[in-house]
């Protein structure tokens, strides 16, 4: 299941002689050719053992995990040195990740697959799976009691116990839940519901619907930002401010046309926003929410996460890449090839503080 790495170091010695003709050798010059022999096994040896070391010095542990939707696979990146270093393959169709509180794995959710990966959060080995119902987009609360999954494909959202992921509630929502974030008190999960253009709130503890809220077309990432929830309204050109005790639509920040995800810069400065339709990437000032910056991606920008050298990695749907930003100039400083579809990206560097970098993570109080 687990492929070799892509700059993978072969160990091709050949250490198949042709062995009538060193023993005829050996009987003409019986004293010196037994040591050449034996040298060059020797040789042959630490060779093959360099090779060896040098193929495990390639999976480096500073990595970048990038789910290619469309190839079943989770590319991983040299964050150093850009370069893949292996493809683990899942089943069908890898959307989202989850690190798990702590810290230990990299939940990774195999949509069409029903199954839930386990990946070692630095190594990048699969370890283990469990089955679980459509795992599309995944999260655990801030208070690691919980661990929710919105269902896009069968119309549902299951809570379930994080300590071993046994069924709490399970909601059948009209349609296509796709993006959730928790409140910082972990009472409370917003889900965004694609194709009704509605936002939901359902109380953690008994899995009851709070409330239910009109916001406009296509509504996906939902982010807890000082006591409102915003949400990235793709089929309109801004992200609604909700207040949290009824949903009611308290702002409208305009941006570039489609905003899909959003996302907290590791210094709590900004807000990013992701409107991949148009390929722009739109930064938000912290507390006016004002667009500060947009920076022009080309491709689907959809998920990005931060590096610890300050660069912005940005998933591109379209264009089978991560784009590598520098936030500060806007300049696409690099650009590397991914599997089809690349949808959500991960870097194993980040402390717990960077992962509210992802809008997959939820916002700590």
């Amino acid at each position: 299941m687990i492929s070799g790495p892509a700059t993978d170091v072969r160990s091709t010695a050949k250490a198949r002689s042709d062995n009538r003709g060193i023993e005829s050798t050996m009987r003409s010059v019986p004293l010196r050719r037994p040591r050449l022999v034996h040298r060059a096994s020797v040789l042959m040896m630490a060779g093959a053992a360099l090779a060896v070391l040098s193929a495990g010095a390639a999976r480096a542990e500073r990595l970048a995990f990038v789910l290619n939707s469309a190839d079943a696979t989770i590319s991983e990146f040299d964050i150093d040195t850009h370069q893949e270093v292996r493809r683990v393959s899942v089943l069908r169709e890898p959307h989202h990740t989850a690190p798990t509180p702590d810290g230990k794995y990299l939940l990774v959710g195999d949509t069409a697959g029903n199954m839930l990966f386990f990946l070692d959060a630095v190594t990048g080995d699969r370890v283990k799976q469990i089955p679980l119902a459509d795992p599309y987009q995944l999260q655990f609360s801030p208070d690691g009691h919980f661990f929710s999954i919105a269902g896009l494909a069968r119309n549902q959202v299951d809570i379930y116990d994080a300590s071993d992921y046994h069924l709490l509630h399970r909601l059948h929502v009209d349609a296509m839940p796709s993006h959730m974030n928790y409140a910082p008190d972990s009472s409370v999960v917003y889900v965004s519901l694609q194709d009704t253009g509605k936002v939901t709130a359902i109380e953690t503890a008994t899995g009851n619907v709070l409330w239910t809220s009109d916001v406009g077309s296509t509504p996906a990432g939902v982010l807890w930002h000082n006591g409102q929830v915003l949400v990235g309204v793709m089929g309109t050109n801004y992200v609604a401010a909700l207040d949290p005790t009824d949903g009611h639509i308290a702002r409208k920040i305009e941006m570039a046309p489609g905003p899909h995800n959003l996302f907290v810069s590791p210094d709590q400065k900004h807000l990013y926003v992701t409107c991949r339709a148009s390929g722009v990437i739109e930064r938000l000032d912290w507390d006016t929410l004002d667009v500060v910056q947009s920076y022009h991606v080309a491709g689907g920008p959809d998920d990005i996460v931060f590096a610890p050298d300050g660069k912005m990695w940005a998933t591109l749907r379209w264009r089978q890449h991560v784009a590598i930003i520098d936030p500060t100039s806007g300049e696409v400083v690099d650009t590397i090839r991914t599997g089809r579809s690349p949808h959500g990206i991960w870097l194993n560097t980040n402390q717990p503080r960077l992962h509210l970098s992802m809008a997959d993570r939820p916002a700590l109080p």
